[in-house]
């Protein structure tokens, strides 16, 4: 393929942007080679500025559940644009996601909407600190939980691709207030807990890793978890801005089983927009300025386009057999390349949640931060590559997921599983 165009503007880039990107796993750092610059996306499909045209696993990272540019989200955010892109003061449409998030996800009787993820966890995190006043946090190590401070240790995703467990500019002082876990090991947790419990705020963790490649929580786990902040008197964040609303309807705590104290979501709620939210039990909720003393704004929260992106999303959502739909699809096509794999002697675990899927090159399972890093990584990156060149463009990174849209067809699978073919002979 001609990347011609690609190559002059990451040129260009390169001079004004740090890595000529604004956000650090764009960069190709992770697989080699320059990043590709896109022109439009239409279904499944995105279009770069040289015209190579591809199939995307990528989905702005997972809020384009329906596909690029789907009709539903350009009518209503077209729709809102013509009364107006910000008003810096509440509007109805905000009351009416509110109330469809609170109706979809159990857990959650009250939300704050902000305009990241990020935003959201450190929202959370604030909020447990200040209902427990208690100041340590934990995490499990591979989870990305946004840039802020607090979550850069073992934080995954980007930071993971870069080489960078730790983050220079966070104080220590603030560092040595996040306890890491390994994910999926109970013992770890049990010994935290029994010997820091009554300084632990919360656990904040994703329910399914999206950030160190899809990592599966074990049968149990999150219910142990759940039990152990039950009796400490710590409050359970489940990061759900990946998992809210892609994994079921109902996020991964539908399908777990799980009730935890506050929630993050993102991504899918905003239909492609920045958006982010938290919430959670109403006696904790109501302990948000201005209802209650622990602060937290954002100018732009409630965005109405990013408002009427999320509401047009979620109402598709909504509608009967659409997950039995994305389930079916992305079971074909991930039993596709592991058999493509083995068929080409090449080892390869893959591991899927739903449309949430990553290939780890190893023949061993890979269940937390350590069994990921020892996944062949640089054979990640001939098979991205390979990949690339036969017009299928996945997640740049061995540490990220891929993701299945409603934009996926039949022909969209098979083209992906030829080329697959195409890829592993390559490694063989």
């Amino acid at each position: 393929m001609e990347h011609t165009n690609s190559h002059n503007l990451f040129q260009r880039a390169r001079g004004l942007m740090p890595g000529g990107v604004n956000s650090p796993v764009r960069a190709f750092r992770g697989v080699g080679g320059e990043p590709v610059f896109f022109r439009s996306g239409q279904g499944a499909w995105l279009t770069d500025v040289d015209g190579n045209r591809y199939v995307d696993y990528v989905g702005s990272w997972g809020p384009l559940i329906l596909g690029h540019a789907h009709p539903a989200i350009v009518e209503a955010v077209t729709l809102a644009t013509k009364s107006g892109t910000s008003f810096g003061a509440p509007h109805e449409a905000e009351v009416e996601l509110a109330e469809l998030i609170c109706k979809t996800v159990p857990s959650v009787q009250m939300v704050r909407l902000v305009s990241s993820g990020t935003e959201a966890t450190q929202a959370a995190v604030r909020l447990a600190r200040g209902a427990t006043s208690r100041d340590s946090i934990v995490k499990l190590e591979g989870c990305y939980h946004g840039a802020a401070d607090s979550f850069l240790v073992k934080a995954g995703s980007g930071v993971e691709t870069l080489g960078l467990p730790d983050s220079p500019g966070v104080p220590a002082a603030l560092a040595r207030l996040t306890l890491t876990a390994p994910f999926n090991d109970i013992p770890a947790l049990e010994r935290i807990f029994g010997e820091r419990g009554k300084d632990i705020a919360c656990v904040i963790l994703e329910p399914v890793v999206g950030n160190m490649g899809v990592l599966i929580p074990k049968e149990g786990y999150l219910q142990v978890l759940q039990a152990l902040c039950n009796k400490h008197g710590a409050l359970l964040i489940l990061d759900e801005v990946m998992t809210g609303f892609r994994v079921a309807r109902g996020g991964a705590q539908e399908l777990y089983g799980i009730s935890p104290d506050l929630t993050t979501m993102g991504k899918v709620i905003g239909g492609g927009l920045p958006v982010g939210a938290y919430g959670g039990r109403r006696e904790l909720m109501s302990k948000i300025a201005p209802e209650g003393p622990i602060y937290q704004a954002g100018t732009l929260s409630g965005n109405p386009l990013a408002v009427a992106a999320g509401l047009a999303c979620l109402k598709e959502l909504a509608k009967p057999g659409v997950y039995g739909k994305l389930e079916a699809t992305s079971r074909k096509l991930c039993e596709g390349i592991s058999t493509a794999a083995a068929e080409a002697g090449v080892p390869l675990t893959l591991n899927r949640v739903g449309s949430m899927w990553t290939c780890f090159f190893t023949s061993s399972p890979v269940f937390d931060y350590v069994s990921a890093r020892e996944a062949d990584a640089k054979k990640f990156g001939r098979f991205f590559h390979a990949m690339l060149e036969e017009g299928i463009y996945l997640p740049p990174s061995q540490f990220e997921a891929a993701f299945v849209s409603f934009g996926h067809g039949e022909a969209e699978v098979e083209r992906t599983l030829k080329a697959a073919r195409t890829a592993f002979a390559q490694l063989a």
